[in-house]
């Protein structure tokens, strides 16, 4: 209990954020979920670059499941507003922003990587790419739902796999920190066979950075100094933005 006591309290963080006027807001309707994005798509003939929210407010403070599972953080909607490419999406999570009527605590506890969140994931992203090349870049758990998508993916061109502060294998991130199996999601055995880049910092005590580097290949991976989960990337976003 003092552990995801500790999770969601570090998980959560709580602001507001102005959504650049460049942005508009898109609802996309998949065969199962509802999914809230932001989108600022200028060229078609630019790879989009499509930034997938992590679990969001999964937890309160007293490790007990919560009704709305929309994140209350702002680092990764700050990172992808203020990324300077012709095309960025924010896409946020099933049942995240949004109110659907199939979502149940199950899609952001135990399910949080079933079969019908990947498919919708998936689904989302055809729709957004119509087939253009895709950058997809993922936090937290959204780096492990982005890497079973492209697993999945067998239509759309994938360029590129970035994570950030993510987890990678669940079985082995609840069995290192000593939380329930997520006994209701497929998990990540095997990384995608793309160009990928991982950056995790080395204060981060939601996905420690240890653990990535059982999984990764150490070319593919940047650990950044005092950074933790949600902290001290901002020298680091030249090589997630591809400049």
């Amino acid at each position: 209990m003092k552990k995801l006591f500790l999770l969601s309290f570090l998980l959560c963080g709580c602001h507001s954020l102005v959504i650049p006027d460049s942005f508009q807001y898109q609802k996309i309707q998949t065969d199962y979920y509802k999914l809230a994005s932001w989108q600022k798509i200028t060229d078609t003939r630019s790879p989009i670059r499509i930034y997938l929210e992590g679990d969001g407010y999964a937890f309160n403070y007293a490790g007990q499941p919560t009704n709305n599972p929309t994140p209350r953080g702002t680092f990764l909607r700050k990172i992808a507003f203020n990324d300077p490419n012709s095309n960025v999406v924010y896409l946020a999570r099933p049942c995240q922003y949004i109110t659907d009527s199939l979502c149940t605590q199950k899609d952001w506890t135990t399910g949080r990587f079933s079969e019908h969140i990947i498919d919708s994931i998936l689904q989302a992203i055809q729709i957004i790419s119509k087939k253009q090349p895709v950058i997809l870049i993922g936090y937290s758990g959204g780096a492990l739902l982005s890497g079973l998508v492209i697993n999945k993916n067998s239509t759309i061109p994938i360029q590129k796999w970035i994570t950030l502060a993510g987890v990678l294998n669940h079985t082995k991130w609840t069995q290192n920190l000593h939380l329930p199996p997520l006994t209701d999601s497929a998990d990540l055995n095997k990384l995608p066979s793309v160009p990928q880049l991982h950056l995790i910092g080395d204060k981060d005590q939601v996905v420690p950075y240890p653990l990535t580097k059982t999984l990764v290949d150490e070319k593919n991976l940047i650990i950044i100094p005092n950074a933790t989960h949600d902290t001290g990337y901002e020298n680091y976003l030249p090589q997630v933005y591809g400049k």
